[in-house]
C-alpha cells in the first residue's frame, strides 16, 4: 500500500483514502483543518446541548428539555455531511474524542447541577464561538475556491443564528424559581 506524505504534521494518508479532487492539495488540506475545527465544536456542542437536555429542571422543563432537543438534533444534523466533504476533498476527518478535545474552542461543562439561565448563558456562548468559527472556515473555503463546502456552511451559520436567537429570547427576563 503507498503512502502519500503530508506536510502538516498529522499522518501521512494511504492512497486507499486519497480521493481525487479538482482542488489544489495544499488547499484541500488548509479546507479539512478549517472544517475539522469546525466538526470538533460541533461534537462539543452537541454533547452539551444534550448533556442540558437531559438536566434541565424547574418551572419550564416541558418547553426548555423541547427546545435543546431540538437543538441537539440540528447540531448532529451538520456533522455527517461536514465529514463526508472532508473526504471528498480527499483529506481526513476527526476521528477521536482526543482530537476533537484538541481542536475546539468550547469548553466541556462537568458540573453536577447546572441552572437553566447558566444553561443558557453558555449556550449562548458556545454558538458563537461555533458560528466565528463557521465563517473562518468559509474564507478558508472561499480562498480554496470549495464551492460546494461554502455553501454548507452558509446553510449551517443560519441554523447556528436560529439557535443562537432561540437561546436569547428564551434567556431573557426570566426567573430562574423551581416553584
Amino acid at each position: 500500500m503507498a503512502v502519500v506524505r503530508s506536510l502538516s504534521k498529522k499522518p501521512a494518508k494511504t492512497s486507499a483514502l486519497a480521493t481525487p479532487t479538482d482542488l489544489d492539495s495544499a488547499k484541500a488540506q488548509k479546507v479539512a483543518d478549517a472544517i475539522n475545527r469546525v466538526l470538533a465544536d460541533s461534537f462539543v456542542l452537541y454533547l452539551k446541548t444534550k448533556n442540558f437536555h437531559w438536566h434541565v429542571s424547574g418551572k419550564h422543563f416541558r418547553d426548555y428539555h423541547l427546545l435543546l432537543d431540538e437543538q441537539a438534533d440540528t447540531i448532529q444534523a451538520t456533522i455527517d455531511p461536514l465529514a463526508e466533504r472532508v473526504r471528498k476533498i480527499g483529506c481526513r476527518t476527526v476521528h477521536s474524542y482526543g482530537e476533537i478535545l484538541k481542536l475546539t474552542g468550547l469548553k466541556e461543562n462537568n458540573e453536577p447541577y447546572v441552572s437553566p439561565e447558566a444553561m443558557f448563558a453558555e449556550l449562548i456562548a458556545d454558538n458563537k464561538a461555533a458560528i466565528k468559527t463557521m465563517r473562518e472556515a468559509h474564507e478558508i473555503c472561499d480562498e480554496a475556491e470549495d464551492i460546494a463546502t461554502a455553501s454548507l456552511l452558509e446553510e449551517y451559520v443560519d441554523e447556528a443564528e436560529k439557535r443562537l436567537w432561540f437561546l436569547f429570547e428564551t434567556n431573557q427576563n426570566r426567573q430562574d424559581s423551581a416553584t
